[in-house]
């Protein structure tokens, strides 16, 4: 296996075959004293046939349901604050119908990335 990285992508070889197209995912960890493992996920649209051959530890499954995670993560948001920060964040605001709806939604996917508060206007004069 060969992984080439390019800038925020990489290049994914598996005996010589380019397979990063069928990749969804990969991870790559190495312990000292171990041989590397490499975990794979195949993209539903993979349409790779007779290239992922050889000795390998194979584990199959689902990727983890996010539903979970994003029920914690809105559980923890202070409704109150959310309507400030989005009536304070006149970038958002443009005056089409559901503005405050769609400047609430915007901040909660930056805050959901760990942007907090990057994006927020400078003050004018």
């Amino acid at each position: 296996m060969r992984v080439t990285g390019q800038g925020h992508a990489a290049v994914v070889e598996i005996g010589g075959h380019d397979v990063s197209r069928d990749l969804a995912a990969y991870s790559l960890a190495h312990r000292a004293g171990d041989v590397p493992q490499m975990v794979i996920e195949l993209s539903p649209r993979s349409t790779a046939t007779g290239v992922f051959e050889g000795l390998a530890h194979v584990v199959i499954g689902d990727p983890p349901d996010p539903g979970p995670a994003a029920a914690a993560f809105l559980s923890a948001i202070s409704p109150a604050e959310l309507e400030k920060a989005a009536l304070d964040r006149h970038d958002l605001m443009d005056g089409r119908p559901h503005e405050l709806t769609r400047a609430m939604l915007a901040l909660l996917r930056e805050w959901a990335l760990g942007q907090w508060g990057e994006s927020e206007p400078e003050d004018g004069p």
